[in-house]
Parts: C-alpha cells; sequence; structure tokens
C-alpha cells in the first residue's frame, strides 16, 4: 500500500496521505512523496488546483516514531540535512504554480499543523483539532515559523508556538491560520464545491495572483508597487486575458 495515494478528479489532483493506522505521521518517505507528487502535479498543465487530506480519522499526527528515534540519534549536520529536506517541501508548495490546498478532518498536530498551515488554502471540518505542542518535548515548530508568522501576528504567533496548545477550528479560523469550516457530514462535498471555482476562472491569472502574492513578502512599498506593474503587463499578455477582454467588450 503507497503511503501517498494520488488521484485526479477532473482539473484537481488529490494527495492522500495513506498512513491511517499511524495518524498519517510524517516520515522520510512520505515526505519524499508528497515532493515528487506536488513536482509532477505542477508539470500537468491540465490541473487547476492540488489538494492534500489524510486517509482515516485524522490530517495527519506529525512525525512518526521513527523519525524521532533518528532526531535524537542524529548529530547536529545530520539533523540540518534532515530538517532542510522538510523545509524543502514547504518551499515547493510556494513554488507550485496552482494553489495548493490542505483539507483537514480530525487531528492536525505537530508536523501535521505545519503541513496544513504551509499551503495556500487551509479547509477544515468543524470538528477538526489543531496545534504545534513541539515545545512540550524540547522542540520547537521552526520550519512553519516561517510561514506562521506571515499568516497571524506576531503575539499569536508567540503564543501559539510557545505554549504548544491544541485548538478548534473556529479559534484556527479566528486566528487567521484558515479560509473555510465546513461541517464533518458534508466535508467532501462542499471541499469538491469550493475548489470548482478554479474551473471557472483564468488558470494563468490565478498562477500570477500566486506568483505575486508571494515574490512581494519582504519587499519595501515602491518596488512591490514595481513588480505589481510587472505581473499586470504580464498579465495583459496573456491568452486568457486577451479572450476575456474581448468577450467582455462584446457584452
Amino acid at each position: 500500500m503507497s503511503e501517498l495515494s494520488v488521484k485526479t478528479d477532473g482539473s484537481i489532483r488529490h494527495l492522500t496521505l495513506n498512513r491511517p493506522e499511524k495518524r498519517n505521521a510524517l516520515n522520510d518517505s512520505l515526505v519524499a512523496a508528497l515532493k515528487r507528487a506536488l513536482r509532477d502535479a505542477d508539470a500537468d498543465e491540465n490541473l487547476r488546483a492540488i489538494v492534500i487530506n489524510g486517509a482515516g480519522k485524522d490530517f495527519c499526527s506529525g512525525a512518526d516514531l521513527s523519525a524521532l528515534q533518528k532526531i535524537s540519534e542524529s548529530n547536529y549536520e545530520e539533523n540540518l540535512e534532515d530538517a532542510r529536506g522538510l523545509a524543502e517541501l514547504f518551499s515547493i508548495i510556494r513554488m507550485v504554480k496552482i494553489p495548493v490546498v490542505s483539507a483537514v478532518h480530525g487531528r492536525a498536530l505537530a508536523g501535521g499543523c505545519g503541513l496544513a498551515t504551509g499551503c495556500d488554502i487551509v479547509l477544515s471540518t468543524n470538528t477538526a483539532r489543531f496545534g504545534y505542542p513541539e515545545v512540550k518535548i524540547g522542540f520547537v515548530p521552526a520550519i512553519v515559523t516561517a510561514i506562521l508568522r506571515r499568516n497571524v501576528s506576531e503575539k499569536q504567533a508567540f503564543e501559539l508556538i510557545t505554549q504548544g496548545f491544541e485548538f478548534s477550528a473556529a479559534e484556527a479560523k479566528d486566528y487567521g491560520l484558515i479560509n473555510r469550516i465546513f461541517a464533518e457530514a458534508t466535508f467532501e462535498s462542499d471541499v469538491k464545491n469550493y475548489l470548482s471555482v478554479y474551473e471557472n476562472v483564468s488558470r494563468s491569472a490565478v498562477m500570477l495572483s500566486k506568483k505575486l502574492l508571494y515574490e512581494m513578502d519582504g519587499m519595501t512599498f515602491d518596488d512591490a508597487l514595481e513588480l505589481g506593474a510587472e505581473i499586470n503587463a504580464a498579465a495583459r499578455m496573456t491568452d486568457d486575458c486577451k479572450a476575456g477582454i474581448e468577450k467582455f467588450l462584446k457584452k
């Protein structure tokens, strides 16, 4: 049985963490499979969005026992190399041209919460639970903090990573960590309906919007305006934009 199930439904690619007996805990092979699947999806020009979800009762419980054992037995250089490999997963999610969406049910804890947070959009059941509990075992959710700090206030980020408490989907939405909450009973169909929006908007415009949003991080105001002008001009040259303008003018 593959640790990552890959399925395509129309223009949507579904990547399902498939270790339900381990609460979809992350190990080296699953992280590697996610990276490959994301790169493969990025190369498919027929896709409009990618969804990451979990099999069984939970989205993802974080690192599995073998990964924790490896951490405890490795030296600094080995741990740094390993951490950089995980950081690459988050980088790939941002590099992928189309939206990457996490669909969270059950628990998303530690690295699992980090994986959800690292996606462009986070959808959740109303009963899902989140948390960054690493501090409780002397660890730090260090890699995801690069994204967490961009999603919530500094004060909120500090509390989340230094207290390690679990929180509800409603609280996560208040923090600014998730986009939408759906009923658990209708979650699958609600996620499908939500993603159907991407079948009715311009793929090139969405790709340019993602590029603009993330490249703007850390820029000065003037530099951000200049990047906006460049993306604006690039959008005008796309087939989608030309066709859209022509259609609008004929109304």
